[in-house]
């Protein structure tokens, strides 16, 4: 565990390497002291709060360093809720490697992993949802990762669970008055109400850990399986998608041994797409590995994109081919493919079984671009389904999804003890459990180790 004290501490806040700025950032008591003593220029010590300054930052010999512009916040209106000092200097690794040692002999201490945060969310800045939520910004790739993130730093998510959290504590503060009267059989909380509302909670608990695929996918990526026999076109197809000559496209067979992968966002989800070798049998020793890779990337895949090339297979060969991949309903797209090589052949042929002309099936030509717009819509949906969806809370933190599960596990026990007319001390002890659980995303029940363990996971300076 970071060991958090009423000491003053400093980081370099700017990513390492060249650049215009670098910004060294001082959070504690002993922000404006030790900033003052190495500004030349006002005495810092004595400015007000929100305000920017301009000097020069020197050693303890009065040496200049550099030509600065600092900025004051003071505590608690700050990030941290503490005093906050940041030097804005210019980008040279010497000058903000010089700076950050002379601090730390005036007196700072070099900040942990995630400690200016950390402090935010001890001093009250925030909760515990929405500082994980700035690791998400941080990380941010695109504009919806970066959406579901803001909402999250601005208590979107936190929100939702105190709501919950809140409706409870009125229904447990009634049981343990009961309690407080047992011996005079009295009933304060209306068990018909208590069951409404545990049913309506656990319905946004279900609702929001729900969300999570949609979330995990949104935050990371979606892997997408381009697969096929040989000389289906799914080298051709990954060029076409990313707009250039990304792998080698030959007319001969099995020239894709390997896996090739490349990220490309749509509408703003990113989509990890890997070409695999042409799955068939083979006795090459080599391409019998790439075979392999294949049908592993397949496994592994979120959605599996299967080309097919429509002027060499036909529809029971491609059933077949289907069968023995086994995927399910909502994991893969048929991509008929060289449509424009066989104009007489009717696309709709080949909607059978799984494939539904509204579905999972798009008469294409790689080679030539036709339908390549199309299904980057047809992936954008399959992903989203409903876009209405992203302006909901989205649960993107598998932590949270586990509190939210072990807090729904905790008020169907409610419900079971309701049904069976247990006592009201155990309907309280399982209220308080949720409430427990509920309680542990936004921190207001925590523990050393589960603030080290998501603290320890940000970058130095933040």
């Amino acid at each position: 565990m970071l060991d958090i004290h009423q000491d003053t501490i400093v980081a370099i806040a700017t990513p390492p390497g060249l650049g215009a700025i670098g910004v060294i950032r001082l959070s504690g008591p002993g922000a404006l002291v030790i900033a003052s003593s190495c500004f030349g220029g006002k005495n810092l010590s004595e400015v007000s709060g929100y305000t920017v300054h301009f000097g020069v930052l020197k050693n303890e010999e009065k040496d200049v360093l550099d030509e600065v512009i600092v900025n004051v916040f003071r505590g608690p209106h700050s990030y941290t809720g503490e005093d906050v000092v940041e030097f804005s200097c210019h980008g040279s690794p010497y000058i903000l490697s010089s700076a950050l040692q002379l601090m730390l002999r005036m007196g700072a201490r070099l900040a942990g992993p995630g400690e200016f945060t950390m402090r935010a969310f001890l001093n009250g800045k925030m909760d515990l949802a929405q500082a994980e939520a700035v690791a998400d910004l941080i990380a941010s790739e695109n504009k919806i990762s970066h959406s579901m993130a803001m909402k999250q730093v601005r208590g979107g998510f936190s929100g939702e669970i105190a709501a919950l959290r809140q409706e409870l504590i009125d229904f447990a503060a009634l049981i343990e008055l009961e309690l407080d009267f047992g011996e005079e059989d009295v009933e304060f909380a209306d068990r018909s109400k208590l069951r409404d509302l545990l049913y309506r909670i656990r319905g946004v608990i279900e609702k929001l850990t729900s969300s999570f695929e949609l979330g995990n996918v949104l935050r990371h990526g979606v892997a997408t399986v381009i697969a096929g026999r040989p000389n289906a076109g799914k080298s051709t197809l990954l060029n076409a998608l990313l707009n250039e000559e990304r792998a080698i496209v030959s007319d001969i067979a099995g020239t894709t041994r390997d896996t090739i992968s490349e990220d490309l966002h749509i509408n703003g989800i990113k989509f990890r797409f890997v070409d695999t070798a042409g799955i068939r049998e083979t006795e090459d020793s080599i391409e019998s590995i790439g075979v392999q890779r294949a049908l592993e990337e397949i496994s592994k895949g979120a959605l599996v994109l299967y080309m097919v090339d429509v002027t060499t297979t036909s529809p029971a060969t491609l059933q077949g081919e289907l069968e023995s991949l086994q995927l399910s309903d909502d994991r893969f797209i048929v991509l008929l493919n060289k449509m424009d090589l066989n104009p007489y052949l009717n696309a709709s042929d080949f909607y059978f079984g799984k494939l539904t002309h509204s579905g999972n099936v798009l008469p294409m030509s790689a080679r030539n671009r036709m339908n390549v717009e199309a299904l980057k819509d047809m992936l954008y949906h399959a992903v989203v389904g409903d876009p209405a969806m992203l302006d909901q809370t989205i649960v993107t933190n598998s932590r949270h999804v586990d509190a939210l599960q072990r807090a729904d596990e905790s008020l169907n026990a409610v419900l079971r003890g309701l049904d069976s007319g247990v006592s009201g001390d155990f309907i309280a002890l399982d209220i308080r459990q949720a409430l427990h659980h509920l309680s542990s995303i936004t921190g207001s029940i925590s523990t050393d180790d589960l603030l080290d363990s998501i603290f320890t996971r940000f970058c130095i300076g933040k």
